[in-house]
């Protein structure tokens, strides 16, 4: 039996709810819309972010997680990461590794992982929830990536993130 399986169940009630956390170390669920920020520079051209959530130094096991939009012709080179990622197409075809994939498509990278280079002609929006890794225990990079006011030229950039 685990640790959090023997701690006593709370009988604080909540406003609104029916019962309680399980225990004082649970918390409640975060929200936020997609119309309270607008959209920001990613480190490759062509492309505008929305990271709704991100790792924060009080909280670094928070995921970066939101829209990326390319423009057509955009993309990003072969890179790697130690964190891992979801993404959701949620419009738009992205060709990557001589594969299109279209709305609806999932790609899932473990930790570590490595991303092959993906290129779009019609542009589009996919939904990226990056995580910390559960084997490298590495999270995700949201300073200097995500919240950029100038982009580094391509040559300037690592792969080794």
């Amino acid at each position: 039996m685990t640790a959090l399986a023997t701690q006593p169940k709370t009988e604080q009630k909540l406003p609104g709810d029916e019962g309680g956390p399980l225990t004082p170390a649970h918390q409640p669920m975060q929200a936020r819309h997609i119309d309270e920020q607008g959209w920001a520079l990613l480190r490759y051209e062509g492309q505008t972010t929305k990271m709704l959530f991100h790792p924060t130094a009080e909280d670094p096991t928070i995921p970066n997680a939101g829209l990326v939009r390319y423009e057509p012709g955009s993309g990003h080179p072969l890179h790697n990461h130690w964190f891992a990622q979801i993404w959701y197409v949620l419009e738009g075809e992205f060709l990557i590794n001589g594969k299109t994939y279209g709305v609806g498509s999932m790609i899932f990278h473990p930790d570590p992982h490595y991303e092959y280079a993906l290129t779009t002609k019609t542009g589009g929006t996919i939904l990226y929830v990056q995580y910390m890794g559960p084997t490298t225990r590495k999270a995700p990079i949201y300073d200097g990536r995500f919240n950029l006011t100038q982009r580094k030229k391509l040559e300037e950039e690592t792969t080794e993130y």
